[in-house]
């Protein structure tokens, strides 16, 4: 979720009721302990601090577990290791998934940041460098034995793409190997199919990029969950509608706040990105949002889009 799980996106969530618990975006240990000019905005902990869980990524088990007490000092609800993220220029640091390579050396990270930190602990990890599942239940219980009290399982292999579809028979199956909770995180794409995985054998249901397409999926999720497909309306509900054309602007607005001006281009065509989507036109106006140099202006092409199509400024369930 670079680009994406940052303060504006949380509090764009959260206006529609939230969540149980936020993920930061990834947090570089070495930048953090470095001072980079923008890591203030990184560690940002708003809206709601009490339910954020900072991840953190990096490849020297020092700088991490350094880092990881120095965030344990903020109001958070966790710290959690990022030993799944497969980009290749993280893999190639030795950060992220790289850390599945090795049991030993994973579990001694573990072992170092939970005597580091008195924060809920937890481990967010793909399937692991191939399919084996032998494996993936030996490297968790390390991780179990050594102090992490959650594990969040993205069952794809480190080399997968998303055209593959996420094994959730694993979380399951993990789950049943070890005495501590366990996530799912991989193709939550609707409030429908939210619920029907956390209805599943596991602790948690970990969304992603929908949340950044429909900000409300976790309210959405909630009221099927209580209410069925017929809920009453709720904040920022009306009669079972979003307005997407205010809502555009809305998260334009929270960028402008809570992130500095080096972030506000990347982090609005990310976000449009996903969120466009809603729209029958939506790749033509990413596109258009795009050219856009500056905020002022993907706004007043955003609303552009309204303009000429009225009819999709209300989004129905």
């Amino acid at each position: 979720m670079a680009e994406l799980s940052h303060r504006a996106l949380r509090e764009l969530i959260d206006g529609f009721g939230g969540c149980d618990a936020y993920f930061s975006e990834m947090i570089s240990a070495g930048a953090l302990l470095a001072g980079g000019p923008f890591e203030a905005w990184y560690i940002d902990g708003g809206p709601r601090p009490e339910k954020l869980v900072y991840q953190l990524v990096g490849a020297d088990s020092q700088r991490i577990v350094r880092a990881a007490a120095l965030l344990d000092r903020l109001e958070c609800a966790g710290i959690d290791l990022n030993m799944g993220c497969s980009a290749p220029m993280i893999r190639k640091t030795g950060a992220g998934v790289a850390w599945m390579a090795s049991i030993d050396r994973a579990g001694e990270l573990a072992a170092q940041v939970r005597r580091a930190v008195k924060r809920r602990l937890s481990v967010k990890l793909r399937a692991g460098f191939q399919e084996d599942f032998d494996y993936l239940v030996r490297f968790c219980r390390r991780l179990e034995a050594e102090g992490v009290e959650f594990i969040t399982l993205h069952p794809r292999t480190a080399g997968e793409k998303f055209r593959r579809s996420a094994r959730w028979d694993y979380v399951g199956a993990l789950r049943r190997e070890l005495g501590i909770p366990v996530a799912g995180n991989g193709d939550i794409a609707s409030a429908a199919e939210l619920c029907r995985r956390a209805a599943g054998p596991c602790d948690a249901v970990m969304a992603g990029r929908a949340a950044a397409r429909r900000p409300w999926i976790f309210a959405h999720a909630r009221a099927l969950e209580t209410q069925g497909p017929a809920y009453p309306p709720r904040a920022n509900f009306h009669a079972g509608q979003v307005n997407l054309e205010e809502t555009g602007p809305r998260f334009l607005e929270l960028l402008a706040r809570h992130q500095p001006p080096e972030f506000h281009l990347s982090r609005a065509r990310r976000f449009f990105s996903f969120f466009c989507d809603n729209l029958k036109w939506g790749n033509y106006l990413k596109n258009l949002l795009n050219r856009e140099e500056n905020l002022a202006g993907i706004e007043r092409v955003w609303r552009g889009y309204f303009a000429e199509h009225g009819e999709e400024a209300l989004l129905n369930f």
